[in-house]
């Protein structure tokens, strides 16, 4: 029997709903041991080819890679996000990229979380981070935008509430005078793409560890020295 996620997404063709509606229980066979409080999971980026492969878009690679290793299909477009349910494990997670542009993701973000009442610790953001070392996640149970235009506009659109769990990837800064929002809006080349793919390995594995096992577990993981060593 297909399992249906904690989640009341509409289909994709369907439009944005209305009025709220109550999640539907899960199959009388699942077992019912404490049950995993569903996750958001909302990775940030642009929308348009134009900006495919762009270091302002590896959010939006991060959770296309989630999607990818767990199966999931974001196929389902509401609240100016592209959407997709399933699992991790047992546990029920929905995965977003807003459609909004980067600068205005907190009209998105908002409306997820006011929608489907998701409490914002259970509520993970991705997004790329200039003060990071190329290719380096962080885990940070809450933090403020650093400034981040995306970050900054959820937090807006949260009414000023920074706290929510982040995980922030790595882009490194521009070397010598290029300028930086030409820097983030640049691809990656082929030596920083394949770089990136044990990143996103890592991010998965952080991903299972964090909504299976706790925050903590995860951020131990994620910003310990040896993490990407493991991955060897």
């Amino acid at each position: 029997m297909t399992r249906i996620p904690n989640f009341s997404i509409k289909n994709s063709n369907s439009s944005p709903p209305n009025t709220a509606e109550d999640s539907p229980a899960l199959p009388e066979n699942k077992p019912q041991s404490p049950p995993h409080k569903p996750w958001l999971i909302i990775g940030l980026g642009n929308p348009g080819k134009k900006f495919n492969g762009t270091r302002h878009n590896v959010g939006f690679m991060m959770v296309d890679a989630i999607a990818e290793a767990e199966g999931i299909s974001i196929n389902t477009a509401n609240f100016k996000a592209l959407i997709g349910k399933g699992f991790i494990g047992n546990v029920p997670v929905m995965l977003a990229k807003p459609q909004t542009f980067m600068n205005e993701s907190g009209e998105s973000v908002g409306a997820l979380v006011s929608y489907y009442k998701i409490p914002l610790k259970q509520v993970l953001v991705i997004f790329d981070d200039l003060d990071l070392p190329f290719a380096k996640l962080r885990l940070l149970p809450k933090g403020g935008h650093g400034g981040h235009n995306g970050m900054r506009s959820i937090i807006d659109s949260l009414k000023g509430s920074r706290d929510f769990p982040r995980l922030r990837i790595g882009i490194g800064r521009p070397q010598g005078r290029m300028d930086t929002i030409n820097y983030v809006l640049r691809p990656f080349n082929k030596q920083e793409r394949e770089e990136l793919v044990f990143t996103f390995q890592q991010g998965i594995e952080a991903l299972r560890i964090l909504s299976l096992e706790g925050f903590n577990k995860s951020a131990t993981y994620v910003n310990s020295a040896k993490a990407m060593e493991q991955l060897g």
